[in-house]
Parts: structure tokens; C-alpha cells; sequence
């Protein structure tokens, strides 16, 4: 299948696309990025991760060169031109061309990618029986240093967590704050449920606010489940009955096991098998 990657308003052959060296965002991870899924030829939530690709962009002062409307335009165009059904989507906006220094006024002008491929994140058996996950020693960015608010370029902070986990022989690791309170996994954000109550970390608790994360909030309204977002530790997560992970490349995926500990009974609890149902309704419907 042919792949076509966007940059600067022209698609081009995925072989053929490249950036220059000098470019801040290859030199110092200087800019920011999104996930987004495409469904049935359809990318979901472009809005909502367009928006989020502004803040982030914003809190770094780095100017978007397009508009929403044209950002949407290029995106879903892009997403058009490479004809899947389901995909994913990595749109990438850089500082763009500089020199060597840090400072980001030498470089010219941001620089706009989007690369449409396929994923598959975590094999079918891990969504019906669970996955094993470690916390890991390597904590979130401290939000007075780099916010994680921001979706930046820069993710060596989750890529060693990463690495902890995978030394582990699990595919994910849990990373805490500097509070020592549960943030979220290296690529996604967790939920616990606990004597009925759905519950996942404050927005102000070190995490990213996925995408995902907000659209499982809204189906357990819909499904009339009581929600709180909280302070948790890792005892909540120890003697929680159910946890799940959410993503836009993980979707949901649930957790049975923890610092091997066994969560709950050891399997994917009911309210976990619910929202995954209602969101695999919602994203093919």
C-alpha cells in the first residue's frame, strides 16, 4: 500500500520524506505532536486533538502556520489520500530551521508533518485477559520544569520508563509524580475502579489529558457510573478491583496485574467490559 506523508502542504512518497538536520525539533525535540485514529474512514475526535495541538503549541510559543480550519483540511485530506479504513495518524508540528544554538528565533518557519500508517499496539489476547504492568522509578517531568500538559516532541521522560518495563519483561509502566501519587503510564492515561466508583488521576496530577481518557469519562455518564477524579496512590491501585489503560493507539486495555500483584480477581472486571463495549460501539457506529 502506497504511503503518503504531508509536510508543508505536499504529499509525498513516505521513502522520499525528510526533514533537514538543523531542524529544531529533530535537534532539541523542539515542538509538539498528536495521535489521532482514523474509524471507518473517519478520524475520530479531529477537533478535540486539534485544539489540544494549539494549547500545546501555545504554552511553547511556537506559532501553528495554519488555521484550524486549514489544519483540519490537511489532515483529513492526508488521511483521505492514503485510503484506510482504520489507521493511525501522527501529526507533528516542529520550530523548524535553525542553527545550532538553542535559541528558537534562528529558525525560520515551523514546519507541518502528518504521517498516516497502520497500528497495533498490544496483541488481541492482552484486551481479553488483561495486561501486566510495573511501576517504574523514573517519575513524571515536574510541571515547573516541563509541563505535561504540553504533548511535546521531547518523551525521553516516558521513553525510561519504557525501558524499565520492558527490563521487566511487561509492555507498560506506571509512572508516579512528584508527590509519589499515580500520573499515568508512559503512553497512556490509567483508571481504577473501586467499591463501584470509576476513578483516574486530576488533570493537575502530572498527566497529559488524553483524548481517550475525556470520551471514557463520557460514556461512564452515559452509562450512569459515579466518576471521580482524584488523588491516588499506588495502595488505591493495589486494592482496586478493576484498571484499565486508555489511548488513542491503546483505546481501552485492561490491567490485571501490577508490581506482580494480581488487580481485583485477576481478570477484566464489569466495568471495564462495559466501557469497552460502549466504546467500540461509539468509534464504529
Amino acid at each position: 500500500m502506497s504511503r503518503l506523508v504531508y509536510i508543508n502542504g505536499q504529499l509525498v512518497e513516505h521513502e522520499k520524506a525528510t526533514i533537514h538536520v538543523y531542524d529544531h525539533g529533530f535537534l532539541y525535540g523542539d515542538g509538539v505532536f498528536e495521535g489521532l485514529r482514523i474509524y471507518a474512514g473517519k478520524v475520530f475526535k479531529l477537533r478535540e486533538h486539534l485544539l489540544r495541538l494549539f494549547e500545546s503549541a501555545a504554552h511553547i510559543c511556537l506559532g501553528i502556520p495554519l488555521s484550524l480550519e486549514e489544519l483540519t483540511h490537511a489532515v483529513e485530506h492526508t488521511a483521505a489520500a492514503n485510503k484506510r479504513d482504520d489507521g493511525y495518524i501522527r501529526l507533528i508540528v516542529t520550530r523548524g530551521v535553525g542553527n545550532l544554538g538553542l535559541d528558537p528565533s534562528s529558525c525560520s518557519k515551523p514546519q507541518v508533518i502528518i504521517i498516516v500508517d497502520g497500528l497495533s499496539l498490544y496483541p488481541k489476547e492482552m484486551y481479553e485477559k488483561g495486561m501486566e504492568i510495573v511501576t517504574a522509578s523514573t517519575i513524571r517531568n515536574h510541571p515547573n520544569a516541563l509541563n505535561p500538559r504540553i504533548k511535546s516532541l521531547n518523551y525521553l521522560n516516558n521513553i525510561l520508563a519504557k525501558l524499565e518495563a520492558i527490563r521487566a519483561g511487561v509492555p507498560e509502566a506506571l509512572m508516579l509524580n512528584h508527590l509519589g501519587e499515580i500520573a499515568e503510564c508512559t503512553a497512556d492515561n490509567i483508571f481504577l475502579v473501586s467499591k463501584g466508583v470509576l476513578q483516574t488521576p486530576h488533570k493537575n496530577a502530572g498527566i497529559l489529558e488524553g483524548i481517550t481518557r475525556a470520551t471514557v469519562l463520557d460514556l461512564a455518564r452515559e452509562q450512569r457510573i459515579s466518576i471521580e477524579e482524584t488523588v491516588l496512590t499506588r495502595h488505591d491501585l493495589y486494592t482496586a478491583q478493576e484498571c484499565f489503560l486508555t489511548g488513542s493507539g491503546a483505546e481501552i486495555i485492561p490491567v490485571t496485574k501490577c508490581d506482580n500483584r494480581l488487580i481485583g480477581s485477576g481478570i477484566p472486571g464489569p466495568v471495564t467490559l462495559k466501557l469497552i463495549q460502549a466504546f467500540f460501539k461509539l468509534v464504529r457506529s
